[in-house]
């Protein structure tokens, strides 16, 4: 594996394992219902916005033409702010298990977009590196105790927000891979964090000015930062890093480690614990990895 590409595993697997602990985090202050999705995804937007920003100050200047302005709110929307919105109002209304089921998907949707958009080849040595990872999730979460967060069941509309979070997403990863690569990282993501920030203010602004500050809990406060400077910042800059290094369908494929951060945390948590079936979900996933990177359409 070259250099480059080992950069790209990297930084896609570090901002995953930052997302598989967003999940858990969002849930908490999801929970604890002292602000709202929209507004949350705000601060996140506005938090992140000020620091790529600041960090582009001290980087070398790109103009982006206008026509390229024009793709990167059209990416801002499909790979921002509807994944993140629809996730933080669905993570209420769904079980833990559900969403977990649901974010299997995004590996194959972004196979076929990518297949559509990129002409990205669907070899029958990717298909089955995807589907043996598949197996492999949907194995740890039927083996794994998760629970439900005080929800019984998940809701139609929590399911299907649940869809359009892992389909935009797919559709960002398998669409917008030639248009990052003519950027540096810093200039393509101060761009797309300030259009998202400018979708959800019309929709969030009464509220952040309404909202008690002060009187959120001190735990909310710590996990609100977590998720604008790490799962939003830290992460958003990996990702594209790892697109400009490697093909959609193996980026997506990280979204796997989400499950497994969950489970992690379960077992540290006592509430779960590692077994012979962890094990070999955990080995599926892996090898399944591994047979798509070495498909000669993942280079």
């Amino acid at each position: 594996m070259g250099q480059s590409k080992l950069t790209g595993h990297l930084a896609v697997g570090g901002a995953y394992i930052i997302f598989g602990l967003n999940i858990v985090i969002c849930k908490d202050i999801a929970n604890s219902s002292v602000i709202s999705p929209i507004s949350l995804f705000t601060l996140r937007a506005f938090g992140a916005s000020i620091l790529f920003w600041t960090l582009s100050f001290f980087c070398p200047k790109e103009k982006v033409s206008n026509r390229d302005i024009f793709l990167i709110e059209l990416a801002s929307l499909i790979g921002l702010f509807i994944p993140q919105l629809t996730f933080l109002v669905a993570i209420k209304m769904t079980t833990a298990i559900d969403t977990s089921i649901v974010g299997t998907l995004a590996p194959i949707f972004t196979m076929f977009i990518a297949a559509i958009a990129l002409k990205e080849p669907i070899t029958i040595k990717k298909a089955g590196g995807v589907a043996l990872s598949f197996a492999g999730v949907l194995f740890l979460i039927f083996n794994s105790v998760i629970t439900n967060n005080g929800i019984d069941q998940s809701s139609p509309l929590g399911i299907v927000l649940l869809l359009v979070n892992s389909l935009s997403f797919a559709t960002y990863l398998g669409v917008f891979r030639p248009l990052i690569t003519r950027y540096s990282v810093v200039t393509f993501m101060k761009w797309m964090f300030v259009f998202s920030l400018l979708f959800s203010l019309p929709f969030s602004a009464q509220e952040l000015l309404s909202v008690d500050y002060p009187a959120i809990p001190g735990k909310v406060k710590w996990e609100i930062g977590f998720l604008i400077f790490f799962a939003t910042f830290v992460a958003y800059f990996l990702i594209p890093v790892g697109q400009k290094r490697i093909r959609p369908t193996l980026v997506s494929m990280y979204s796997y480690l989400q499950p497994f951060i969950a489970v992690i945390v379960a077992i540290i948590s006592g509430l779960d614990n590692l077994s012979w079936q962890k094990v070999l979900a955990m080995t599926l996933v892996v090898t399944g990895v591994v047979i798509v990177n070495s498909s000669r359409a993942a280079s």
